[in-house]
């Protein structure tokens, strides 16, 4: 928990006025993830190939042609910046828009079109992890989110919560 509440609230939160469709990726904790009215779907496959199978899953089950993804340990992330994430897209039809913070990508912040399941499951049947090399064979654009320069900022250890909780 963060500030008495579970962290993957915060990414609901942020989501629930961006997208209408919510659903959480876990592969353990399962029932965890369920106390929050959400549907959980887990990886296709049972290897935990990393943050694209979630994508890839997710896809499957999304009934609308774009999906908005961002990891549930990032609090501070905002609607605001998601929308941002999904309206430049939008506007410049590209595949994929991934978030920039002004010195990388983010690539586990992105929108991107779902007719895209097809592509992602060959490149994940080949054995494909990165992220960024299956970006590269799509239109994707980068969108400067650095005007929210916490909003990446997230909480992967006890001692970064401390820190967080201190402030």
């Amino acid at each position: 928990n963060f500030r008495q509440q579970p962290m993957v609230s915060y990414s609901i939160q942020a989501l629930s006025s961006v997208a209408s469709e919510l659903f959480v990726n876990a592969n353990r904790n399962i029932e965890q993830y369920q106390v929050f009215g959400l549907p959980v779907i887990s990886d296709v496959d049972s290897d935990f190939s990393g943050p694209l199978a979630g994508v890839y899953a997710a896809m499957l089950q999304a009934e609308h042609s774009v999906l908005v993804v961002m990891p549930c340990d990032s609090p501070f992330m905002s609607a605001e910046a998601l929308q941002a994430l999904v309206d430049a897209r939008a506007a410049l039809g590209a595949d994929i828009a991934v978030a920039f913070d002004g010195e990388r990508i983010q690539p586990v912040f992105m929108a991107l079109k779902t007719v895209l399941k097809e592509d992602l499951q060959a490149y994940l049947a080949k054995g494909e992890r990165k992220i960024d090399r299956w970006f590269e064979g799509h239109h994707c654009i980068t969108v400067d989110l650095s005007a929210y320069p916490d909003c990446f900022s997230n909480i992967n250890s006890l001692a970064e919560l401390s820190e967080w909780e201190a402030e």
